[in-house]
């Protein structure tokens, strides 16, 4: 029953939405004559067009629409023109239009069969109660007459009735959220756009990215491989020149270049490991993660559930997002116990990294998760965090992997 009454509710409130159409209608018909002679009408025309995406962007909310508007630029006239001339404007008030109709008529029709349902129901006890000559029957009574067992009758059409009460409703909400779906919700034209928008930006902060990077290895190889590979070739210059007046120091010397050469290829191999691990080159994405996490702080269970070599890029992504979300569950966010789970999907690789940790993880604050974020949106991938306050904090990744 309780289920019954939000499905009133929900088409009540349907209805109400629907209900000032004529009067914004009316008003931005009359707003376009009086812009034009004076422009007095500019003002009118904006409160209608604020009181229809008000009305709209409740409805979306409602069924689960995302906005569909262009953006905004600065400047009041700039910003009112851009509103007008936006198709989703239009379509708002096109849906007002057909709300208006499909709102009221689902209530109307929904409440209809409710109350003619009680009436059959209790048609016998209506009978008894009222007098003989009541000018002020029910509907029912006066369709089928006051007396004889006909009211009897009308008992079992009004629980047929309530059957169908109980089920109309459901339909009709469907039939206003596709309402919704096709004029309220983004056209395809607005997703491809806000894709490509998306992909540009995704693409330039990609690119900066990568200069970063290339700048962070020109500079980790200048100060650190380089500058230890000078020194050796110095000192193997100076033990060179003493071999043979002092044996003695030119094998010290020997002896420090060549602890050089072991540090300058240390230094090497921890470079090559930061821009891609050989374990992942060789045995791939899931014994990598299993390899990141043996030298752990804390402890890291994993689950992984990929039987399946991916593409090169692909599977860079998804380790380094791993490795810098786990990172930060150890570093920033206090984890005793993290735990890691990669399910290969088919289409998707999906990833999530779960921490007992503090929580307050924010993705538009600093740059690990930001960068994660990036790095996956390149893929077309997916990231969403759920960090409350006191933790736990779990992180879900979701980057596309069709072969």
């Amino acid at each position: 029953m309780r289920n019954r009454v939000r499905e009133l509710l929900w088409l009540a409130a349907g209805a109400a939405l629907g209900l000032p159409a004529p009067i914004l209608i009316a008003l931005a018909v009359a707003a376009v004559p009086a812009s034009l002679a004076a422009g007095i009408g500019l003002g009118l025309l904006a409160g209608v067009v604020w009181a229809s995406r008000l009305l709209a962007g409740f409805q979306r909310r409602r069924v689960g629409i995302p906005v569909p508007y262009r953006p905004l630029p600065a400047g009041p006239i700039l910003r009112l023109r851009a509103v007008l001339v936006d198709p989703a404007t239009r379509r708002d008030l096109a849906w007002l239009v057909c709300q208006f109709v499909a709102g009221t008529g689902s209530f109307v029709v929904a409440l209809v069969l409710w109350l003619t349902a009680l009436q059959c129901l209790t048609a016998p006890i209506l009978r008894a109660a009222l007098p003989e000559r009541a000018g002020y029957d029910p509907v029912i009574l006066e369709l089928v007459g006051g007396s004889g067992p006909t009211t009897w009758l009308l008992v079992p059409v009004g629980v047929a009735l309530v059957v169908v009460a109980t089920r109309v409703p459901r339909y009709l909400i469907r039939g206003q959220t596709w309402l919704a779906g096709a004029l309220l919700g983004p056209t395809a034209a607005a997703d491809l756009a806000a894709k490509v928008d998306r992909l540009t930006t995704d693409r330039a902060a990609t690119v900066d990215a990568s200069a970063a990077e290339l700048r962070r290895i020109e500079r980790d190889l200048h100060d650190g491989a380089q500058a230890r590979l000078v020194a050796m070739a110095m000192n193997l210059g100076v033990a060179e020149d003493l071999i043979d007046d002092d044996p003695a120091v030119a094998k010290v010397m020997l002896s420090e270049a060549r602890a050089g050469a072991g540090a300058a290829l240390t230094e090497l191999r921890d470079l090559v490991r930061g821009i891609h691990p050989p374990i992942l080159a060789d045995r791939g994405l899931a014994e990598a993660v299993r390899a990141l996490v043996l030298g752990s702080a804390v402890p890291v269970d994993l689950d992984l559930r990929l039987e399946r070599r991916l593409a090169a890029p692909v599977e860079s992504a998804a380790y380094f997002a791993i490795a810098e979300t786990v990172t930060n569950a150890i570093r920033h966010g206090a984890a005793s116990h993290v735990l890691v789970t990669l399910i290969d999907a088919g289409e998707a690789l999906r990833i999530s990294v779960y921490d007992d940790g503090c929580g307050g993880a924010d993705p538009t604050a600093g740059t690990g998760l930001l960068g994660i974020r990036r790095r996956l949106s390149a893929f077309d991938g997916s990231l969403s965090v759920h960090s409350p306050l006191g933790g736990p904090t779990e992180i879900e990744m979701e980057l596309p992997c069709v072969s």
